[in-house]
């Protein structure tokens, strides 16, 4: 299994607990409650997010920048280059098993705290940790489908071809397979977008979790929540430009879940 990254930002138990307890505090007794997750929350199972530390913007990859490698002009054009830069770091997804994060949002649904999941991560752990209603903002490596004549294929039919170094042709038309994440110079999925304006809209709590709040539209639906009159808590290891408007800060995810996650087992 692939080793998370093990970078602490942990409070003292005396900083800790008080906030802890406003935040079971606000959670107990939350009506509607959000959850939006980003690249920080994967980073526990040791998937590098981009722009952290670890990222994987950092540095080029064989002397190309990746964001220009994740755009739809440079799919186009270089397919091939495209997945043998994906081959390690979408498609071997098995490597990696949920966290703490993962199994306490999916405990928080079971218990009826919390109806649906909206994420910037394309991992699909949410799903294995036992999450329903997942809303992935990014899309999904999940479904593929044929740039030509739109065939669909699952994740399972397209991680071997990618491992064996070989670029996805549809067996239909020949044309070339393309995954169901949004790459630089697409829109995001209007239904998406439209349930989470809903949700996050009428929330009163919503949690922001491991999430720089950089991308955009995805990262402007904690402040529709905020504006709305929910509590925002964040917990995310690097400061964000909304942290001024949060209820409560945490750094440490870890710390927080695995907190969070005791409360719920023992109540």
């Amino acid at each position: 299994m692939a080793q998370a990254f093990n970078d602490s930002y942990s409070e003292k138990p005396e900083v800790f607990g008080p906030k802890f307890d406003k935040l079971v505090s606000l959670i107990e007794n939350s009506r509607r409650m959000t959850v939006f997750t980003g690249a920080g929350v994967s980073t526990l199972s040791g998937i590098p997010d981009f722009r952290g530390k670890h990222g994987v913007y950092n540095d080029p990859w064989q002397g190309m920048d990746v964001e220009e490698i994740i755009s739809m002009t440079f799919f186009r054009r270089e397919p091939g280059i495209f997945y043998k830069w994906a081959k390690d770091v979408w498609y071997r997804l098995e490597d990696y098993e949920p966290n703490i994060v993962h199994t306490t949002i999916a405990l928080l649904q079971k218990k009826g705290y919390l109806r649906s999941v909206y994420t910037q991560n394309i991992d699909m752990l949410h799903q294995r940790a036992g999450s329903t209603n997942v809303y992935e903002v990014h899309g999904s490596p999940e479904f593929h489908h044929c740039t030509r004549c739109h065939a669909k294929f699952g994740y399972a039919e397209i991680a071997p071809k990618v491992l064996r170094d070989e670029l996805p042709l549809c067996p239909r038309c020949g044309g070339v397979i393309k995954p169901d994440i949004i790459f630089y110079e697409e829109s995001l999925n209007e239904n998406v977008l439209d349930a989470a304006w809903r949700e996050f809209s009428s929330s009163d709590l919503c949690l922001v979790l491991g999430s720089s709040l950089t991308v955009q539209p995805a990262a402007s639906l904690p402040m529709l929540a905020r504006r709305n009159g929910a509590d925002v808590v964040i917990v995310n290891a690097q400061p964000t430009y909304q942290d001024s408007g949060a209820t409560l800060l945490f750094r440490d995810l870890a710390q927080t879940f695995g907190a969070l996650n005791d409360y719920l087992l023992n109540k």
